[in-house]
């Protein structure tokens, strides 16, 4: 009996042990492919660098490649201004939601309407794409302003900002109910309502929770390409004011780091493709110091309660 025991202990420590080398080397390969993506995007740019170099591609707004000229100031411009309006547009809607799912709504409710929100993360991009070109750029057409034909930053900005909606709800979501009841019950047994419980209490507790949830939105807004193609107007220049409202700038049409990969990298060859490689190890860096802002922000109690 005692030998029969002992053997299945023995299977049981060999099946762990398995377990644990199996998923280590799960954990290693990811490490290995985002290091060959890396390593082969770099190596495929570094022709660029030398010829070109990295301030000269940063700093000019001219990206003509057949004259040679490969700056990309205009799509970091556009990369830039597009994900400031999503964020602009979506982080209080998402915000408004995740406090509606955590703390109002019946548990019914929040049933229903949860999946439904994360469902939003599942539609495809080219079918965002297809609605911002359908529904959101003749809304946005009808805006009296010289020049304005629908497509540009704002349509875009409105576009993604439905996209990363899903990420920034859930995320802030799971951080509010992060907060102890014992806080709630406190605040409104001295007499606070429950908005001023949500606002001075479960908020400030949440904080840097939700601000996590916001530096993954802005993550995955640098990264959309294929719905930003369709509705921001794909013009390799710097937006500016169409008249002397400078929020008319987001009716100016640009075009992203993404969209400006997407869009040549077909017909690419020599340096051309180097450049746009460049590009991709630029877009690398960005989306690396957003999703490392977002660790480290996890790191200082992201989804902790702070006492």
């Amino acid at each position: 009996m005692e030998g029969r025991k002992a053997g299945v202990q023995k299977r049981k420590r060999q099946f762990d042990t398995a377990m644990k080398y199996s998923l280590l080397f799960a954990a290693l390969a990811s490490i290995l492919i985002v290091l060959m993506i890396g390593i082969f995007t770099f190596r495929e740019a570094l022709p660029a660098f030398r010829h070109i170099g990295i301030g000269k591609m940063l700093t000019e707004p001219v990206w003509r490649p057949g004259q040679e000229q490969f700056g990309i100031l205009a799509m970091i411009a556009g990369s830039g201004l597009v994900t400031l309006g999503s964020v602009i547009l979506g982080v209080p809607l998402a915000l408004g939601c995740a406090i509606f799912l955590s703390e109002i709504a019946h548990p019914r409710i929040r049933a229903l309407v949860k999946p439904c929100i994360e469902l939003l993360a599942g539609i495809p991009s080219v079918v965002y794409g297809l609605f911002g070109m359908v529904v959101i750029v003749p809304m946005v057409r009808h805006i009296e302003v010289p020049g304005n034909t629908g497509f540009g930053l704002l349509s875009a900005s409105i576009v993604l900002a439905v996209m990363i909606l899903p990420t920034i709800t859930s995320v802030s979501e799971h951080a509010i109910r992060s907060v102890p009841k014992e806080f709630r019950e406190g605040s409104l047994a001295m007499g606070a309502t429950r908005w001023e419980t949500i606002q001075k209490v479960v908020l400030p507790t949440a904080r840097s929770g939700i601000v996590s949830a916001v530096v993954l939105g802005l993550g995955r807004a640098l990264g959309e390409t294929i719905a930003m193609i369709m509705v921001i107007g794909n013009s390799v220049i710097v937006p500016a004011a169409a008249n002397s409202n400078p929020l008319t700038i987001f009716l100016s049409r640009a075009r992203t780091l993404t969209g400006n990969i997407a869009v040549e990298i077909n017909y690419a060859t020599g340096l051309h493709q180097n450049a746009l490689f460049a590009t991709g190890v630029i877009l690398f860096v960005l989306i690396m110091i957003v999703n490392s802002s977002a660790r480290y922000l996890m790191s200082r109690g992201g989804f902790k309660v702070q006492r």
